[in-house]
């Protein structure tokens, strides 16, 4: 086993527990890095606002590591969606309306919420282990940019969660940001962000 799977074992095992306990984590994703929690715990979705200094709560959107777990967090998913995530060549953030068995304050003012399928190594196990969706905002104090790379995290983000992930810490290669598309209860389909 190379040093890089026994780091990412550790740390799964690690972000888990902190999760487990209402805990913050501070995780690479398949975008940029990321502050994560427990997407079913309203206190630790709180917490993340307050880490972030956000008073607006702005919906946040979580990940899982599979389509077939969609269901159990939005009603009624559209057959679109699966098209969309099977053709999607990049990260594909989706805005589901109806949102359900999910933290209430972390969901859109009209009960949708956005959800990504990751296939990133460390973000997609992290999800399968701890089999609950996983918050995923950006690791930055609000109004700050968002940080490509852990080396862009500012230090109170980093004092302010309960793990840090140590897993792709030294990689330089800027992510892309996710595509997002709103799908209203309608069927209408809007581009966010391309």
């Amino acid at each position: 086993m190379n040093n890089d799977t026994e780091i990412l074992k550790e740390d799964v095992k690690n972000a888990c527990e902190a999760l487990s306990r209402g805990g913050l984590i501070l995780y690479p994703t398949d975008t940029i890095w990321g502050i994560g929690c427990d997407a079913t715990n309203v206190a630790a979705v709180e917490r993340v606002y307050a880490l972030k200094q956000r008073t607006d709560h702005k919906a946040m959107l979580v990940l899982i590591d599979s389509p077939a777990k969609l269901s159990g967090y939005v009603h009624d998913v559209p057959y679109i969606a699966l098209d969309l995530i099977d053709v999607s060549d990049k990260p594909l953030t989706i805005i589901y309306p109806n949102a359900k068995n999910l933290a209430l304050n972390l969901l859109g003012d009209d009960g949708s919420v956005g959800i990504r399928i990751t296939g990133e190594r460390f973000s997609h196990e992290l999800c399968k282990q701890f089999r609950k969706p996983v918050v995923s905002t950006s690791a930055n104090i609000s109004g700050l940019p968002s940080p490509d790379l852990f080396s862009e995290v500012v230090e109170a983000v980093k004092n302010g969660v309960d793990y840090v992930v140590r897993y792709r810490q030294d990689e330089k290669t800027k992510a892309k940001p996710s595509s997002i598309i709103k799908l209203n209860a309608d069927g209408s389909i809007k581009i966010i962000r391309e």
